[in-house]
């Protein structure tokens, strides 16, 4: 199995400074050079929407030179297409971008696409997350269409690709939003998890356990009650990825 290589962007899908994310990437992922870009997470908030971050995304590959396609998933259903899961067998990487976060995990939990997905990463298949691309990996994803964050019930059951893990994007601008609202994430944190918060325009990349800080914000791992900052350029030792035994089964 090749070691996974992994990007969680805390905002600013598509943008310049991504270039180097994209880069760092590609260099190591096995495919064809492809990458699948799924504005799965925006699909509620309709077509419109759905076509403009895909069009964001073909136009930023298209302006580095990259070849990209869009995999046009959108429901439960979608994600268990085999045409869709399909496209995975030859691509060097994935990219969710930004939306509803508790959605996106709806969708892809316990389907072919995320199942096939999960195979492909430990066969050098790339994984970028964006903001709800982020959030849905941990123990639970927040439900983003609900009025007030504060509810107990935003959360949801997220993809727990890093288990007993919660990931926080937009991290340097919640209190803005919602003030009381990083708080809120932290307290709402069950025992013994950790949390990873991201600032916006702010990535880490990384195979699950060595990580750097690409951007302009820091990425904050709180862990036993205690707070680890990087900083762009910087590492980050964070262990999230379960261990692999022998038989290639993922455990937490």
């Amino acid at each position: 199995m090749s070691p996974p290589a992994i990007a969680l962007l805390g905002s600013g899908e598509f943008e310049p400074w991504t270039e180097p994310v994209d880069r760092w990437l590609l260099d190591r992922a096995t495919g064809d050079g492809t990458v699948l870009i799924l504005p799965t997470a925006s699909a509620p908030e309709g077509d419109r929407v759905f076509t403009m971050w895909a069009d964001m995304g073909l136009a930023h590959y298209g302006r580095l030179g990259i070849a990209s396609e869009v995999v046009p998933m959108k429901t439960r259903e979608d994600a268990d297409r085999p045409e869709f899961a399909g496209m995975l067998e030859r691509a060097s990487m994935v990219y969710f971008s930004g939306g509803n976060p508790a959605y996106l995990a709806t969708v892809l939990r316990e389907s072919r696409f995320w199942s096939d997905l999960i195979r492909r990463l430990d066969q050098g298949l790339a994984y970028t997350g964006c903001s709800a691309g982020v959030a849905c990996l941990g123990e639970s994803a927040p439900d983003s269409s609900k009025l007030d964050p504060f509810r107990r019930n935003v959360w949801k059951p997220g993809m727990r690709l890093f288990p007993q893990v919660q990931l926080a994007p937009h991290w340097d601008v919640l209190e803005a939003f919602r003030p009381g609202l990083r708080d809120f994430i932290v307290a709402s944190l069950p025992k013994d998890s950790r949390l990873l918060a991201i600032d916006e325009r702010t990535a880490l990349v990384g195979d699950g356990v060595h990580w750097t800080v690409l951007g302009s914000g820091m990425a904050h791992l709180l862990e036993r009650g205690a707070w680890t900052e990087a900083g762009t350029g910087e590492a980050l030792e964070a262990h999230l990825l379960p261990v692999v035994d022998v038989q290639g089964e993922r455990t937490p």
